[in-house]
């Protein structure tokens, strides 16, 4: 908002009558956005009064609105040098602030303000947008009486005082506020929203505060009255407050939402609470009721779908095998592709997995077997039943990485209906994780040569493109579906805040060997996420005036957690783990500085900058063409004068880059094992020794034997035992007992290894983590490489990430077996191309980005079956 006029401050007294007046119409000007009149005003007062502080800073408000930002906020802090005791002066500097982001400081520049008008309502009413935005609630509460004193008549003042006190933790002072103003009412409109809104909030505080029967009467009564309007929300507050009453007839009130809403599995699990059962820890004792009552209701309507589904949950041996061959045999009619994701999660119990393959088998050999003679287990199966029986084996048998098998299935279910995209995705899907990247992405542009059309095959084709490294490639794809005009197709794709994209990109980055374009993506994410942030403010003042009050709560405690996204962590441990790689090896961001890159690189910056600085000018032209001077107070977007990272990568502090990114995660993902591990990786070489045994100690809460913890645990010792110094107290007490609690002292590091080898020595994993030890404590190469070749054992788990970890790692010890262990896991790995050489995999690559389209005259035209 606009500095509002003060004419009686010590400051405008100073000017004559005439030029107090000429800035009171400088102050209108501004407000009306008529910022060239504006200008000229501010100009005529300085010609009198060149160092008049308040004219000084609204001429350098009006010029940043205009675009000439440098000028104009040196003309602010010329302003506020020439008149620290104004308030004006410091409320434009805040809007500067606030326009640039630092919200901290803007806060501080409205405090100082009010030091100097106390009742301003502009400045109170920022300031208290800026506490909610920093979540600065003492603060806040004060703001908002103080506003309401000053207004008691608008009617969202009352509101944000409630607000408040509720954000702060003082229910009972925002119950008092909202029975208050509820008092004041004289008149209010019928079916009114924003009434119905506040009306339900009031309710809600009372819940939260344990007051259901007052909650309870209030509810009726307005109910009756039609006064809250929203009558699914009325229904769902009666029965919540029912049930935390534990009344007779909080079971009627759910039964009314699930008739209402039949295929919300909430309703049904609340419905199951107020039984006393608890739907996500069902026990043997209470099995067979949850599963009789989803009977009852299954039984109600056999076309809904949620209690069927649910049953399938809770129900175990004949009641499992009766219901899922009801719900499998519809969902296979039906043609339902999802089928299987929705099953995949009963797959954690072998028995429901069993019973599923097996009656999906059972269709499958049934209609083979009816083909040939009507008497089969299974009759009357049409071609559709066996097209999709096989679509469900196929990603069945892909789960359990049973990979010949899901092949043999796609393979049957694409000869019977070779026109059907969904069985060229799931053999993509099936050759990633078995390890073909190429083929995967190879078979997924099959698919979308099916439908060119649709957006989501097209996108999947782009991402397996990536996956396989081929990046120039999957930009083609993507470029299908996004602006023409835009810069490249992931530039258009970033400006969408498409994270998963740019997180896929820069994986691919990572992968192809270019860490300084992959920190880009990354660092690009943690913009996005930011934005998410910024976005909130302008929901401050917006959701106080339309009363939506419910909603912005579920919208705060979204945003406080926001950050424990895993395309957040993803992004700010894929990043982590890069800088530590620089610390480890600064060569990696030397290398990437040679002249020819450096050359390229600016070669691209220019291009990008002249086709942006094209782009600006036509939007500047068209800005002009309709009149509109105004720019707003946000900084304009800076070009970006390093597209490649290469300055990026090289900065000189990676460890303390590293520590902020993986600060703002931390506080939410404390069991995070990968968080854990990158928190560790960067506080260890801070030698911040503290930090890096919490981190440790959070991950052995989580999972004590995981080989990733067991190589750290040892480098902890190692490291703190070749200090040659004590560490300072408290913090040396601190880390000598949690790491004895980890690592007794009495166990040496060597003994330590080799329990952990004779406990998992079965895991490809863990034989690795065991190498990499002996090899950190001076072990022999030989006995590391003999060690790791025993992880090609037929009877141990060895995953291809694993396999490629074990190569990179006999590649840095410069290991003449590196080759030998390739052959292996090519062998072992039998639909795996990651494991073949070179030359193969030129070739492999070559019919992978072969995409041309066939002519007309060469598609064959087939005809769906079924």
């Amino acid at each position: 908002m606009p500095p509002a006029a003060a004419p009686t401050t010590p400051q405008n007294r100073v000017l004559p009558a005439k030029d107090r007046k000429a800035f009171t119409e400088l102050l209108s000007q501004y407000e009306s956005r008529q910022l060239t009149k504006g200008r000229k005003t501010a100009d005529q007062i300085l010609k009198k009064f060149p160092n008049h502080g308040e004219t000084l800073c609204m001429k350098g408000l009006i010029l940043v609105h205009l675009g000439m930002r440098e000028e104009g906020v040196e003309l602010v802090k010329k302003g506020m040098k020439s008149d620290l005791t104004s308030h004006i002066c410091w409320h434009v500097f805040a809007l500067i602030q606030k326009g640039e982001h630092n919200y901290e400081e803007a806060l501080k520049s409205y405090t100082q303000a009010l030091r100097f008008d106390k009742d301003n309502a502009n400045i109170l009413r920022d300031a208290a947008l800026l506490q909610t935005h920093l979540r600065y609630f003492d603060a806040l509460v004060e703001s908002r009486i103080a506003i309401l004193k000053q207004r008691p008549h608008v009617r969202h003042n009352w509101v944000a005082l409630a607000v408040a006190y509720q954000l702060n933790g003082d229910l009972a002072e925002a119950k008092k506020v909202l029975e208050g103003y509820e008092r004041c009412l004289k008149y209010v409109p019928e079916h009114d929203f924003e009434h119905s809104e506040l009306l339900l909030y009031h309710i809600r505080i009372l819940e939260a505060l344990g007051e259901y029967s007052e909650a309870l009467s209030m509810l009726n009564t307005h109910s009756k009255s039609r006064s809250i309007v929203d009558r699914v929300g009325v229904m769902e507050y009666r029965a919540r407050i029912l049930s935390a009453q534990k009344s007779d007839e909080a079971a009627n009130a759910w039964k009314d939402l699930i008739a209402h809403n039949p295929d919300c599995y909430s309703y049904y699990k609340s419905y199951l609470a107020n039984q006393g059962i608890d739907f996500d820890h069902i026990t043997d004792e209470n099995r067979k009721q949850a599963v009789d009552t989803m009977k009852q209701f299954r039984d109600q309507d056999s076309q809904v779908t949620a209690p069927r589904r649910l049953i399938l949950t809770i129900a175990t041996g004949h009641d499992f095998k009766e219901s899922a061959l009801s719900y499998v045999t519809t969902a296979v009619a039906k043609g339902i592709p999802s089928l299987f994701s929705d099953m995949k999660s009963l797959y954690g119990d072998p028995f429901k997995q069993q019973v599923l393959e097996e009656y999906l088998e059972d269709i499958r050999d049934g209609y083979i077997a009816q083909q040939k003679q009507p008497s089969s287990k299974i009759t009357d199966l049409s071609p559709a039943n066996y097209l999709w029986a096989l679509y469900y084996l196929a990603q069945h048998f892909s789960y359990l990485a049973q990979y010949d098998k899901a092949l043999e299935a796609l393979d049957a279910a694409i000869k019977h209906t070779p026109t059907l995209p969904e069985l060229y995705m799931c053999k993509a899907r099936l050759l990633k994780r078995a390890g073909d990247l190429y083929g995967a992405a190879r078979v997924m542009h099959e698919a979308r040569k099916l439908d060119g059309q649709d957006r989501f095959i097209n996108t999947k084709c782009g991402k397996y493109r990536l996956r396989a490294g081929l990046i120039e490639e999957a930009s083609e794809a993507f470029g299908r579906f996004t602006k023409k005009d835009a810069v490249s197709p992931m530039a258009d794709l970033e400006d969408m805040q498409s994270w998963h994209h740019i997180l896929e990109e820069g994986d691919a980055h990572q992968r192809n060997g270019k860490p300084n374009i992959a920190l880009k993506r990354y660092y690009a994410v943690e913009k996005m996420f930011d934005q998410y942030d910024e976005d909130q403010y302008d929901f401050h003042g917006y959701s106080l005036r339309k009363t939506t009050l419910n909603s912005y709560n579920d919208l705060l405690k979204w945003e406080d957690s926001v950050r424990s996204h895993r395309a957040f962590i993803h992004a700010a441990v894929s990043a982590a783990r890069i800088w530590v790689a620089v610390h480890d090896d600064p060569s990696i961001a030397a290398t990437l500085q040679d002249e020819a890159s450096a050359a390229e690189a600016d070669k691209k910056a220019k291009k990008k900058a002249k086709k942006a600085a094209l782009k600006d000018k036509e939007e500047d032209s068209k800005k002009g063409s309709s009149g509109l001077e105004d720019k707003g107070l946000e900084p304009p977007t800076p070009k970006d004068d390093d597209p490649e990272g290469i300055k990026l990568l090289a900065s000189s502090d990676p460890l303390e880059r590293a520590a902020k990114f993986l600060r703002r995660i931390a506080e939410h993902t404390p069991r995070n094992l990968d968080v854990c591990f990158a928190d560790f990786d960067v506080a260890i070489r801070r030698k911040k020794y503290l930090q890096a045994v919490q981190a440790l100690a959070r991950a052995r809460a989580v999972d004590p034997a995981h080989p990733e913890l067991h190589v750290r645990i040892v480098d902890l010792r190692k490291t703190v035992s070749s200090l040659s110094g004590s560490i300072p107290e408290p913090s040396g007490s601190v880390l000598t007992g949690t790491l004895a609690d980890i690592l007794p002292e009495e166990v040496s590091l060597e003994t330590y290894n080799s329990q952990y080898l004779q406990q998992h020595s079965q895991s490809g994993a863990a034989i690795f983590a065991v190498a990499r030890v002996y090899r950190r404590l001076g072990s022999p190469r030989e006995e590391v490489e003999s060690l790791l070749f025993t992880a090609l054992g037929d009877q141990n788990e060895l995953s291809i990430k694993t396999a490629l970890e074990i190569i990179s790692f006999l590649r840095d010890i410069k290991s003449p077996r590196v080759e030998e262990f390739r052959v292996a896991c090519d062998t072992r790995f039998t639909l795996s191309t990651v494991f073949k050489n070179p030359e193969d995999l030129l070739v492999l690559r070559q019919l992978a980005i072969n995409t041309e389209e066939p002519a007309d005259s060469e598609k064959a035209d087939v005809e769906v079956v079924g």
